[in-house]
């Protein structure tokens, strides 16, 4: 499990994490989204061991992650600014990760390498930006992580890549247990990837939930009536937004879709329908409900 207890970290005059806590359980794909700025890549490295927590404490399976070769072996981190030794290829960096991990793959490696369609002799300064991220996710893969961080896991990867990479990921967590964490500016990136989902916002965790539980806390209704009628009659329905026009009304609610549905139909609608939501609508309407702008944290 990976704990992180009131974790603040500053540059300078710009806090990038306040007081953040968190747990991560093993086994799952956890997902951070938040717009730039928010803290998410800050947050993989203090997870990493990058940086040490100014204030607080990150530990992974009850161990420290900062100046801890132990538990760094278990872990790795795929930045969003790639770097490669100068001048390298796939196979030289294979060497180099090899020295630095203990459970490196080589056999890993080269079937991942065959499965990407990489040249793993060419030289890396000749790839383009999607094939760079992909073959610093083949030399991630093939450390054999328990603990693995992608930040902008998909950035410059065309949809047969993502898909791609999304099936490898899925495997390692199925196959060997691996916790992944995966920072992104999508939404709908996310939507069908992880099994939970936090929202970054200025340096702490505002919104934390399982996706499923997340996308089912919230649906939307339309209803109309043949008299007139104001917010009022809805009383004891969680309504977190309403709007209305003439005799048609729309609102979004927290809570049972059945009961909801079972209340409206005593009031005698001459119109009823009940939608679900994606994923980016419960967050707009969620954050509403904590009092933030959401285009001002996520575009």
């Amino acid at each position: 499990m990976i704990s992180a207890q009131n974790v603040t970290m500053k540059f300078d005059d710009f806090t990038a994490i306040n007081n953040l806590s968190c747990q991560i359980p093993n086994g799952c794909i956890y997902g951070l989204v938040g717009s730039n700025g928010a803290g998410k890549s800050t947050f993989l490295r203090l997870i990493s061991g990058v940086y040490k927590p100014q204030k607080g404490q990150i530990l992974i399976d009850e161990e420290t992650v900062y100046e801890n070769p132990v538990t760094k072996n278990k872990l790795v981190y795929v930045p969003d600014d790639l770097y490669f030794l100068p001048q390298s290829n796939m196979s030289k960096m294979a060497n180099f990760y090899s020295a630095l991990y203990d459970k490196f793959s080589f056999e890993r490696f080269n079937n991942l390498t065959k499965t990407f369609g990489l040249n793993p002799s060419a030289n890396l300064n000749t790839f383009s930006k999607g094939m760079r991220r992909q073959a610093a996710t083949i030399l991630a893969l093939s450390t054999m992580p328990e603990f693995l961080f992608f930040d902008e896991t998909f950035d410059g990867l065309d949809p047969v890549m993502r898909n791609l990479v999304k099936q490898v990921i899925y495997n390692d967590v199925l196959e060997r247990k691996t916790t992944t964490i995966i920072t992104s500016h999508s939404l709908r990136e996310l939507e069908d990837t992880c099994d939970q989902l936090a929202l970054l916002h200025k340096g702490g965790i505002v919104f934390e939930s399982d996706i499923q539980d997340l996308k089912t806390s919230l649906f939307k209704v339309q209803v109309a009536f043949n008299y007139p009628y104001k917010r009022e009659l809805f009383e004891g329905i969680d309504i977190v937004s309403y709007s209305q026009l003439g005799s048609v009304c729309n609102f979004i609610v927290r809570g049972s879709r059945e009961e909801t549905i079972a209340k409206l139909k005593t009031l005698n609608p001459v119109l009823l329908d009940v939608l679900p939501l994606g994923l980016e609508e419960v967050f707009i309407y969620e954050m509403e409900a904590l009092g933030y702008a959401f285009k001002e944290i996520l575009m």
